[in-house]
């Protein structure tokens, strides 16, 4: 890896002389942007076009234009959280990744999918995840200070916003639901298990005959902490899950492998790196067993019998629920979901269907109220498969704003508004204050912002 300062002075020589600028075919890479002492590469915007579509995220607009332009601001943040001394804890970064994965493996149905799509192997993915990730809340924190608590709308600011509207510009709230979850997992063979042991103690006793544990993280781990060596990040008791903080808080010698620990999440050996109190820094490599095609199939013979017996009114959805959901954040809430994402239904039992996981999403958008799903796939949280069934509780067809019904709604959208406002006024001036250098196949765009090139 290049030193930034080192990387500043090769990026220049090559924009000097001409080496990036053979015919198309035989371009191995190209410098399209500089911003103050940083580089963005024709491929930077081809992986985030890519990144885009297997996200789901709908391109308006042309994306050699638009995405150059996001990189770019994108490290103007970064610049002023180099300035403030901002960084992401790595367990943070850690979860972050797996999240990740879940969400593409979801969404394409295989991790081979996943890297064919992607053009790259998943550990390269992972890799380059962290580093989406790091930067993503780096930027947020940034953003978040720049824009500082004294924006706060009073009820009377929302309904004035809400009244100067155009009839025609008023905002169009998308349709929200409310889901019922029942999920199960399979049952995982004892044989599985001991494959998953066998491989961990095998791990340990290379690490005690002196191999590398951070090599075998990065090799083996199917964490998203693996491309850091499986090394988490000073974290508290209460970031990790019981099992795996009783395990990594009672390690004393940085030496020594943990016993094999069994978590939500699978089983993980650990290794302490350093503790500071009531901090610890760790390092672990997380395997999990592989569940048969059968034992799915067998589970998902299970939920199309509950389902049966809901739909037969033998019991409600309510008390299957109660009696065999595997789901332990909605078990005690009749299985009804709650919303976690950034959103104004945050909190809520409400969601958009990009909010909800994405196979619940793809389910429920076609059922009507009070029905009950046929059974269906889908990954959990914790990275393992599962099979759901689920029932649409009530469902709020998408409308044009009013008050009445959607003011928490409209706040956000004036509260945004104004955010973005002060955001546009920061960047314009550092904009104005920063070296930036586009390449001439790159400036006929239609910038957002003013002063990408300078006269």
């Amino acid at each position: 890896m290049i030193k930034k300062t080192g990387k500043f002075i090769l990026l220049a020589i090559l924009l000097g002389s001409g080496l990036f600028c053979k015919a198309q075919n035989n371009i191995i890479d190209q410098i399209i942007w500089v911003v103050g002492d940083e580089a963005i590469l024709k491929s930077d915007v081809e992986e985030a076009r890519l990144d885009m579509l297997a996200r789901g995220v709908r391109l308006e607009g042309d994306p050699y234009c638009f995405i150059p332009e996001q990189l770019a601001v994108q490290k103007l943040f970064l610049d002023q959280a180099k300035i403030d001394s901002i960084d992401v804890p790595a367990s943070e970064i850690s979860r972050g990744v797996t999240r990740y994965e879940n969400m593409y493996i979801s969404n394409f149905g295989s991790k081979e999918k996943v890297e064919e799509y992607m053009r790259a192997p998943l550990s390269q993915l992972r890799e380059r995840w962290r580093e989406d990730i790091r930067n993503n809340e780096m930027v947020s924190t940034v953003q978040k200070n720049i824009v500082g608590k004294k924006n706060t709308l009073t009820p009377s600011e929302v309904r004035r916003y809400y009244a100067q509207l155009p009839k025609d510009s008023l905002p169009y709230i998308q349709t929200t639901v409310e889901v019922q979850i029942l999920t199960q997992e399979p049952v995982v063979p004892i044989t599985e298990i001991d494959k998953v042991k066998e491989r961990l103690r095998d791990f340990t006793n290379r690490v005690n005959a002196g191999e590398s544990f951070s090599s075998l993280a990065i090799m083996y781990s199917e964490d998203g902490s693996a491309p850091n060596g499986g090394e988490m990040g000073f974290s508290g008791r209460a970031q990790w899950v019981p099992e795996f903080a009783n395990m990594a808080f009672s390690l004393s010698d940085p030496k020594k492998v943990s016993n094999i620990v069994e978590t939500e999440y699978g089983f993980h050996i650990i290794q302490m790196i350093e503790r500071r109190g009531d901090l610890v820094n760790v390092r672990h490599i997380l395997l999990r067993p592989k569940v048969p095609a059968e034992q799915m199939e067998k589970t998902k013979a299970r939920l199309d019998t509950i389902a049966e017996g809901i739909k037969d009114k033998k019991y409600s959805f309510e008390d299957a629920v109660a009696y065999s959901s595997y789901d332990k954040d909605t078990r005690g809430n009749n299985g009804l979901m709650v919303n976690r994402s950034e959103s104004s239904n945050y909190g809520t039992p409400r969601f958009t269907m990009e909010e909800l996981p994405a196979e619940v999403g793809k389910v429920v958008d076609k059922m009507k109220v009070g029905e009950i799903s046929a059974p269906f796939k889908m990954m959990q949280k914790n990275g393992k498969e599962a099979m759901a069934i689920v029932k649409l509780r009530t469902r709020v067809d998408g409308h044009v704003a009013n008050v009445s019904d959607d003011y928490q709604a409209l706040k956000e959208i004036v509260e945004n508004k104004k955010h973005q406002e002060i955001l546009k006024k920061w960047l314009q001036n550092k904009i104005k204050n920063t070296y930036v250098r586009i390449d001439d196949n790159w400036v006929n765009c239609d910038f957002q912002y003013t002063g990408w090139i300078k006269e």
